[in-house]
């Protein structure tokens, strides 16, 4: 199981699907999550932390049946990235997290504007707030730039994930 965590617009989803390819596994998507219950999303506290624990409850079935999985949100909270740790131990399988990072505000404000017809509807505001708020990834991580080109990406995962 492989968390690919970080903030909006970083590229998260773009990462996370090519290590999905790469590795042959499913990916879950908070936000495709999230359309799948509420019909109109409130971003509370409650609700975020419901769509979390659906994401794990749907990858905990996928190890149960020996597929690899990747959990696609921003893992702003540390709670998270230990229970997605705790649910790859139980199901013995190896554990990574992989934060995607983009060192351009610009591109990431960008990105953010632009979005059209994506699952997320997370604006400039929330990706602000989420800066302020994402909890530091103290565990060992590997950290993609995803400033880039796709080629770039590609090199990173090659090097990080064999």
């Amino acid at each position: 199981m492989i968390i690919v965590c970080g903030l909006q617009g970083t590229g998260k989803t773009t990462v996370a699907k090519r290590i999905a390819a790469k590795i042959g596994a499913v990916s879950l998507r908070t936000d495709a999550i999230r359309k799948e219950l509420k019909e109109v999303p409130q971003y509370t506290e409650r609700e975020m932390q419901e769509v979390y624990d659906e994401m794990f409850f749907r990858a905990q079935k996928l190890l149960r049946k020996n597929r690899n999985v990747v959990l696609d949100a921003t893992f702003t909270k540390k709670r998270n990235r230990d229970q997605a740790k705790k649910i790859a131990e139980e199901a013995k399988t190896d554990f990574k997290i992989v934060k995607v990072v983009c060192s351009k505000d610009n591109i990431i404000r960008k990105r953010i504007s632009d979005r059209s017809g994506d699952a997320s509807e997370a604006g400039v505001e929330t990706y602000e707030r989420n800066k302020r708020l994402f909890e530091p990834i103290v565990e060992e991580h590997i950290i993609i730039d995803n400033s880039g080109t796709l080629r770039d990406i590609d090199e990173q995962l090659e090097k990080h994930l064999k």
